[in-house]
């Protein structure tokens, strides 16, 4: 099986990433560590189907049905949907009902599907209708603030915003970086000390745990289909070395 996958960062501050995906064959892939909610959208066999994606603490194996393509919409940290506590998606995910090509139902509402393109007008109707908010205190912890409330209180309601700890959200993130590093050619040693971990063990073990892969898989581009678009990573640095040759 092959994943023809492509993501693109957001201007908005609500999104962090849009994702497009096509399989081709079906079979599994491996299922990254990640912190974001979101929304994904996908057809098969003439069929719309529609659902809400939550944080996940550790790698593993997802299904990937034959001839599906996919768009996805990965919100930017701390955006929680009102009706769908994040403590409830925390390791998976829940489908939406009565999805056809054309809408989807979220929150007593009926929304139009989204491609790629118009995923953030997506977004802004659902932000003005409060389907979708953030919590204040979460928001400036992670702009690099202190909120005047108490530690205990900010681990609240960051875990309530997000489904996870602060301490999870960074562990997962910094894997997240390092596998794309290592993608793009980076050595195991130097993203080592520009990540901040102990060792290149230290490093092994967060890429096993949250990515499923080790250093040398990533910078070979082996160990099968993997729900991060690494080869993004690779083309980003061939570019790079293009332009400074």
């Amino acid at each position: 099986m092959s994943l023809r996958f492509e993501t693109r960062l957001s201007d908005s501050s609500w999104v962090d990433v849009v994702w497009t995906c096509r399989s081709e064959g079906g079979s599994g892939m491996t299922s990254v560590a990640g912190v974001r909610l979101g929304l994904v959208f996908w057809e098969q066999g003439g069929r719309a189907f529609a659902g809400v994606t939550g944080p996940e603490l550790r790698a593993g194996t997802a299904a990937v049905p034959e001839g599906a393509v996919f768009t996805g919409i990965e919100f930017a940290v701390g955006t929680s949907l009102r009706a769908v506590p994040a403590s409830v998606l925390s390791g998976g995910g829940v489908a939406l009902p009565d999805t056809t090509r054309r809408t989807f139902r979220l929150d007593g509402g009926r929304w139009e599907t989204p491609g790629a393109d118009d995923a953030e007008a997506l977004v802004e109707r659902l932000v003005r209708a409060g389907v979708l908010v953030r919590d204040p205190v979460v928001a400036e912890v992670l702009r690099g603030g202190r909120p005047d409330v108490s530690g205990r209180t900010v681990e609240r309601r960051f875990r309530a915003a997000t489904g996870l700890t602060r301490g999870a959200v960074r562990k997962i993130e910094r894997a997240r970086a390092a596998a794309e590093s290592l993608a793009a050619g980076e050595p195991a040693a130097d993203v080592v000390t520009r990540l901040g971990y102990f060792d290149e063990p230290h490093l092994a073990r967060a890429l096993r745990a949250c990515v499923g892969r080790t250093a040398g898989q990533l910078r070979e581009g082996a160990g099968g289909p993997i729900a991060l678009d690494l080869q993004s990573a690779r083309s980003d640095a061939q570019s790079a070395a293009l332009i400074s040759a």
